[in-house]
């Protein structure tokens, strides 16, 4: 199935674009998430391990399970001084 990923910060400025589809299997936990990910946008595959994952407005852990009407978005890690 496929399902909308809303991009922020760099990971929007290494895709191109504030949002992309990705296809996922039906039952997918954040860590196949991410596999998936960098195996559909190699663009985004060197800050893929960094990405923070949010579901519907909470970020989770990689063994989070997405259920398909889920709302994702990811968050390249924040630094600064």
């Amino acid at each position: 199935m496929k399902q909308t990923v809303k991009l922020f910060a760099q990971a929007k400025d290494l895709a191109g674009s504030e949002s992309i589809e990705i296809q996922t299997e039906e039952q997918t936990t954040v860590a196949r998430f991410r596999e998936l990910l960098s195996e559909q946008y190699p663009s985004l595959q060197a800050i893929v391990p960094h990405l923070l994952i949010a579901i519907d407005m909470n970020y989770v852990s990689d063994d989070f399970l997405i259920n398909p009407e889920s709302e994702i978005a990811c968050f390249p890690p924040v630094s600064g001084g």
